[in-house]
């Protein structure tokens, strides 16, 4: 077994024990938040007898083992139960509005390493100068606020004072597009209808930067302060001895081995959006699994918490997975220690 192979196996046992830890733990919170899921799911006017069918039906007169024990079960079969809120599948309404999520969070992630590293990076090659200062500071504004903050002044900007943004929404709903995979700039391509790609796309501009800002701006700066410390190594001072422009230096010598730690930061911002994302969602009334999961919450709608929960930590834990082996490319080191092992 190749040594990228056994750091891939062994980040996939983690991942799955911490999987099934995330599981219990959450089914165990969400049996213990006060309140009654079936006399909220059926309404104040029910009759006690329904009530205890519908708990009947939902094993919540049996005991939390119990009902783990159904609840893996099901899983095993596909199968995350009905919604009480939707009066759907969980895995349907999963199906429906995961797809949004994501479209919204890989946009941002995109935007925070096509902005925030070369941002870093430029700020490290002029740094002590003005473009450094700007860059610090216009960093430093973007994560001293929190996404949603973000998403409300680039409303107020770019969607009332100046209309140039739609102001909630995935597409106008002018247009028809059939959903084959769930995400707008891919069915829009399918469709072969380009004015709706575009009106996919500028649907997706705003709320998409507003969720990278923050990661945008930690990004800059970790990887500004990565590379302002390798610029000290003995080995750029030889770079430079042997005439290599700034440039080359900039981007081959002193880029790289800055670049780990900022992939870090950028994977768990990534995969943090997933979970951070229903504010901005709410704000740009985007139909998105977050925004799902504070509705179903708040009704206490046990099956889709917890269905809810396990998408978005197993989503979390594969963008730790891909960082993992994009870092394990980029650094030998890591490699051959897999290999020592």
């Amino acid at each position: 077994m190749t040594p990228v192979l056994r750091l891939l196996a062994k980040r996939l046992g983690t991942s799955l024990l911490v999987l099934i830890g995330v599981s219990m733990l959450i089914f165990a919170i969400a049996r213990v938040i006060p309140g009654d899921p079936a006399r909220i799911a059926l309404g104040p006017n029910a009759t006690p007898e329904q009530v205890a069918d519908l708990r009947a039906e939902l094993h919540l007169d049996e005991p939390v083992w119990e009902q783990y024990g159904h609840f893996v079960a099901d899983l095993a079969r596909g199968d995350l139960g009905i919604s009480l809120y939707t009066n759907r599948p969980v895995t349907a309404d999963i199906a429906q509005f995961l797809p949004a999520t994501l479209e919204l969070v890989l946009t941002a992630g995109l935007m925070m390493i096509c902005i925030g590293l070369p941002l870093g990076i430029l700020s490290a090659r002029y740094r002590g100068g003005i473009i450094d200062n700007m860059i610090r500071m216009v960093s430093l504004l973007g994560v001293s606020a929190p996404s949603f903050v973000w998403a409300v002044i680039l409303m107020l900007l770019f969607a009332f004072f100046l209309p140039l943004f739609p102001i909630a929404g995935r597409i106008t709903d002018t247009y028809a597009i059939p959903a084959v995979t769930g995400f707008l700039l891919i069915d829009t391509l399918i469709d072969g209808n380009i004015r709706a790609f575009g009106n996919a796309a500028w649907h997706l501009v705003l709320p998409a930067f507003a969720l990278a800002l923050s990661g945008i701006g930690q990004a800059a700066r970790l990887t500004r302060a990565n590379m302002v410390e390798t610029y000290e190594k003995p080995y750029i001072e030889m770079a430079r001895s042997y005439g290599f422009p700034e440039r080359r230096i900039a981007r081959q010598y002193a880029f790289k081995p800055s670049l780990i730690p900022s992939l870090t930061i950028i994977g768990l911002d990534f995969a943090a959006m997933l979970g951070n994302a229903f504010l901005v969602e709410a704000i740009f009334a985007w139909p998105g699994l977050s925004r799902y999961g504070v509705a179903v919450i708040l009704r206490k709608d046990l099956n889709a918490i917890v269905g809810t929960v396990l998408v978005i930590s197993a989503t979390f834990l594969i963008a730790n997975l891909i960082v993992d082996l994009l870092i394990a490319f980029i650094n030998p080191r890591i490699r051959h220690s897999q290999r020592a092992s």
